[in-house]
């Protein structure tokens, strides 16, 4: 189970070309949504696409210690 301000890595999907690291901020059903806080250089545009939050699978993110 994911909890608010947990650090989880997520892979990457869509327009992101490289996996990322976030801040989950909402957790619902079967997804989260993650706040963008490292994520690579080349990704630069797609994350300011999306504000940098994205909505992404509990399946497709792992807990950061």
């Amino acid at each position: 189970m994911f909890n608010i301000g947990e650090k989880v890595k997520c892979k990457k999907f869509g327009t992101l070309t490289h996996d990322f690291v976030g801040s989950i901020e909402k957790v619902y059903e079967n997804s989260a949504m993650v706040a963008i806080l490292d994520h690579d250089a080349s990704d630069e545009v797609a994350v300011n696409d999306f504000h940098n939050r994205v909505i992404v699978r509990l399946r497709d993110m792992k807990k950061v210690s």
